[in-house]
C-alpha cells in the first residue's frame, strides 16, 4: 500500500494524539490528510458523518476522538457511550459500506487488572467502569461491523499538550511542597508521539492486518515512579512525592491495579521498535522545557 492511493481522515485531530499525528504525518503523507475534531464534524451525528465520508471518498480513517475524563464518565455514562460507541458505529456503518479501512484507538481499561503478567490482546476483558465498558463497546460494534478493522489499545497516554498526568505533576511540584500519588497501580507510560509513530509505521507498511493490538511504551511503573522519574529529570527537587495506596486516594471510576500491555504481536507484526518510558519521557520534557 502506498502513499499515493492514500486520503486519510484523522478524527479528534485537537487532542493529545491527533495533534502528535497532525506533526507528523504532514512529513510522510503531505497534502493528503484532513484533519476534524468536533467542531468540524460531530461524530455523534450519523447523518453528518455519512454525508462528509460520502463526499471526501477516503481510504482510510484514523479515529482518536474519544471521551476521555474517565471519572466524569461515572456520572455521565450516556454521554460518554455516544462518543465512545454510539459514533464508532456511525463511522464504521458508512466505513463499511464505502470500503473505508479503519484505524481506532482504545485502551487499557478494557481489562479488570487481575492479571499477574503484561495482558495480550486474546486475554479475556472485564472492564470496570463506565469509561472501560464504553470503549470495549466501541470495540466490539467496530469488529462486527468492519471485520478488516484495525484497534490500538494503549495506556497512560501524555504528551506535551493538553491535561496530562506528566504536565499535572510538572505543575504541582512547582506549586505545592508535597503531592501524593498512588503506588499500587502498575502499568506503562505512553509518548503520544512514540504512539503516533507507530500509527503512521502502519499506515505505510504494504500490508494492513486487521484485529486488536497493544501499543505502550516499554518498561514497568507504578504512578508513584512515574512522578519520581517526572520530577527527576525536570529537576524539581522541593517538592516530597508521598507514595499512598488506592484505597487511600479514593476517585469516582475503579482503576485497574495492574494493565500492562504486552506488545509482542505489535512489534512482529509491523516490526515497530518501541522506545523506554524513561527516554520518552525526557524526550517529552525536553519539549516541554524549550516550549517554555
Amino acid at each position: 500500500m502506498t502513499a499515493i492511493i492514500m486520503k486519510i481522515l484523522i478524527t479528534g485531530c485537537n487532542g493529545q494524539l491527533g495533534r502528535e499525528l497532525r506533526a507528523q504525518i504532514e512529513r510522510e503523507f503531505p497534502g493528503i490528510t484532513t484533519y476534524t475534531d468536533r467542531e468540524e464534524l460531530d461524530l455523534t451525528d450519523a447523518k453528518a458523518v455519512e454525508l462528509f465520508l460520502e463526499r471526501n471518498e477516503f481510504t482510510h480513517i484514523v479515529n482518536c476522538a474519544a471521551y476521555t475524563a474517565v471519572d466524569d464518565a461515572e456520572n455521565d455514562p450516556a454521554n460518554c457511550n455516544r462518543i465512545n460507541a454510539d459514533a464508532v458505529m456511525n463511522i464504521a456503518s458508512v466505513a463499511s459500506r464505502l470500503g473505508v479501512k479503519v484505524l481506532h484507538i482504545s485502551t487499557d481499561y478494557v481489562f479488570d487488572g487481575t492479571s499477574c503478567r503484561p495482558y495480550r490482546e486474546s486475554d479475556k476483558v472485564n472492564p470496570i467502569s463506565n469509561y472501560g465498558t464504553s470503549k470495549r463497546k466501541g470495540e466490539m460494534i467496530l469488529l462486527s461491523m468492519c471485520p478488516d478493522a484495525l484497534i490500538i489499545r494503549t495506556a497512560w497516554l501524555y504528551s506535551p499538550h493538553g491535561k496530562n498526568f506528566v504536565k499535572t505533576m510538572l505543575q504541582l511540584g512547582k506549586e505545592r511542597n508535597e503531592i501524593k500519588v498512588v503506588n499500587d497501580q502498575i502499568g506503562t507510560p505512553t509518548s503520544a508521539t512514540d504512539l503516533a509513530t507507530a500509527i503512521i509505521t502502519m499506515l505505510k507498511s504494504r500490508q494492513w492486518v486487521s484485529g486488536i493490538f497493544h501499543f505502550s511504551n516499554e518498561g514497568v511503573c507504578s504512578w508513584y515512579d512515574f512522578a519520581k522519574a517526572i520530577h527527576r529529570l525536570a529537576h524539581i527537587q522541593k517538592c516530597k512525592i508521598v507514595p499512598v495506596t488506592t484505597d487511600d486516594y479514593p476517585t469516582a471510576a475503579r482503576r485497574p491495579h495492574y494493565s500492562v500491555l504486552d506488545k509482542s504481536l505489535i512489534k512482529r507484526t509491523f516490526g515497530i521498535e518501541i522506545p523506554h518510558w524513561e527516554e520518552s519521557l525526557q524526550k517529552c520534557i525536553e519539549r516541554l522545557a524549550d516550549n517554555q
